[in-house]
């Protein structure tokens, strides 16, 4: 079974209703990597489960807009040097440092949102600025106040130091935009709960009576907000980073709160494991400048293979996206599961995974990741030429089957793997020739006859590639010198398969001694 199931099975299992929902969301502080999008992709494969079991079910994606700016990310830094002066401003209502949208939220929502679609992910984005601001928080924002002491103590139940003297009395679990510098560094200093108002000072001079039923421009602190929104918006599942998946992590506190101040029985929580980049430049971070998005692995990656990578991986453990040669391995596991899919040939579970892969309006072609960079690079990804090579190696493909993938094994090859580049020498190199052993020239001779005077097909050229060496011991030493006489590397593509796909025309003469 898998494990989108077994989590669908467990929701339906503690309530049996018509319509589910599964939640997820994030801070829009700065490009939302691929690490994010883990959450995201995990409720969705659940949302699907839930449809597989014939239930409705939706994904409810809510912007945190009406978080504070933190700090600056790095692309942010890269554009504009002023923006510091909006640290501590909700997110909703700072400017957009690119210039293109309403604001800097907005800019990376749309951003991912159009990855999302490029997913075929459907979801129902909530924008929570809107939600604050509307009022519909307020009477649970109210119900936070007057039980702020017992939150106190939830909190201080999941953490290790002794709570401060007049440290609970003090504690508000909300924070209060100011209106005169639109920044949360306000202080609460005393709260009437018969008229559930609140005096705040500013840190920058601004002092003010805050009224909860009709003053809208405050926000819950996380571990709470979590919590109210559950409850509001009717969340049965939620996953999240294992860093909230601690006994004392946010879930562990939150499903507390939703239960003694809201009275809702907190969602089935998954946790998951951190993506890997290998072969990259680091952890990814939105704030760092080491950060890989959905839109840049769509230069590497067709979104269904990056989608494969997520459904056949259970939640709590790691993968990587990778920049090296590994992903060549990682689209020949993708293209035989799809294969063995279509053949009727495979388990249940492989079924299942390219299901969660399949994006719909697109169909696949499992057109060899290696060959493509490989042959590419010599004929220059010539799409004619690429067709021809193709087909003489048996493999029938047409430019419309590789037309995707080869711009993808293209800039891989180029960005990525530049030592891998494969280029025919423009004349015979005399020299290295001249310095082998008599034996090593002898075989380069009989390889050369076998290709001028022989009728081959690909079977009998493989054959007689690994029978010209008399001497087994030297097969490995073979290969490489004929690498190095063709492509000067010690090392390329398979060998019978590139000497039968190029033209002997192009590269005859790089063999004769």
């Amino acid at each position: 079974m898998h494990w989108a199931q077994r989590i669908a099975d467990e929701i339906i299992a503690r309530e049996d209703k018509r319509e589910y929902v599964c939640a997820t969301g994030i801070s829009p502080s700065g490009s939302v990597h691929i690490g994010n999008f883990r959450d995201t992709v995990t409720a969705w494969f659940v949302c699907l489960a839930l449809r597989g079991r014939g239930k409705q079910a939706r994904l409810l994606y809510s912007w945190d807009d009406y978080d504070r700016l933190r700090k600056i990310p790095a692309n942010v830094a890269a554009v504009r040097d002023d923006f510091e002066q909006y640290i501590g401003m909700p997110l909703a209502e700072i400017p957009d440092p690119f210039g293109c949208c309403e604001s800097y939220c907005a800019h990376f929502e749309k951003e991912f949102e159009q990855a999302l679609a490029a997913f075929g992910i459907e979801a129902d984005f909530r924008c929570q600025s809107k939600e604050y601001k509307s009022g519909r928080y307020a009477p649970h924002i109210i119900t936070a106040m007057h039980m702020r002491r017992e939150i106190f103590d939830i909190l201080d139940s999941f953490r290790t130091q002794e709570a401060q003297p007049g440290e609970r009395e003090a504690y508000y679990p909300v924070s209060v935009y100011c209106p005169a510098c639109k920044k949360d560094t306000t202080t609460i200093t005393e709260y009437d709960e018969a008229s559930e108002t609140a005096k705040y000072t500013c840190d920058c001079g601004h002092t003010g009576t805050y009224d909860f039923k009709q003053d809208h421009h405050c926000k819950l602190s996380w571990k709470t907000d979590w919590a109210m929104r559950w409850m509001m918006e009717g969340v049965d599942c939620e996953p999240a980073g294992k860093d909230h998946s601690s006994p004392t992590g946010s879930y562990a506190t939150s499903k507390v709160i939703a239960q003694q101040v809201y009275g809702f029985p907190p969602p089935v929580y998954q946790g998951f494991e951190f993506i890997g980049i290998k072969g990259g430049a680091g952890k990814m971070s939105s704030s760092s400048g080491l950060l890989v998005t959905p839109e840049a692995l769509f230069k590497l990656y067709q979104p269904e293979v990056i989608l494969w990578l997520y459904a056949k991986t259970d939640p709590m453990k790691a993968f990587n996206f990778c920049f090296d040669d590994e992903i060549l391995r990682q689209y020949f596991e993708f293209d035989k599961m799809l294969t063995q899919v279509k053949a009727g040939q495979a388990n249940e579970l492989t079924q299942e995974i390219i299901a969660y892969s399949t994006i719909p309006g697109r169909e696949v072609k499992p057109v060899p990741m290696a060959q493509l960079v490989s042959f590419g690079s010599i004929v220059e990804f010539d799409p004619a030429m690429l067709e021809t090579i193709f087909d003489k190696i048996g493999t029938p493909f047409a430019k419309a089957d590789f037309a995707e993938r080869v711009g993808l094994a293209k800039y891989w090859l180029y960005q990525c793997s530049p030592e891998s580049i494969y280029i025919l020498r423009a004349e015979p190199d005399t020299a290295y020739f001249n310095a082998l052993p008599e034996e090593e020239q002898a075989d380069l001779r009989l390889l050369h006859k076998f290709l001028t005077e022989e009728s081959y097909d690909l079977d009998a050229l493989q054959t007689k590639l690994y029978a010209i060496p008399a001497d087994k011991q030297r097969q490995a030493g073979f290969f490489k010198n004929v690498y190095r006489l063709l492509i000067g590397a010690d090392r390329g593509p398979r060998l019978y398969l590139f000497l039968f796909a190029l033209e002997r025309e192009s590269y005859i003469g790089l063999l004769e001694f």
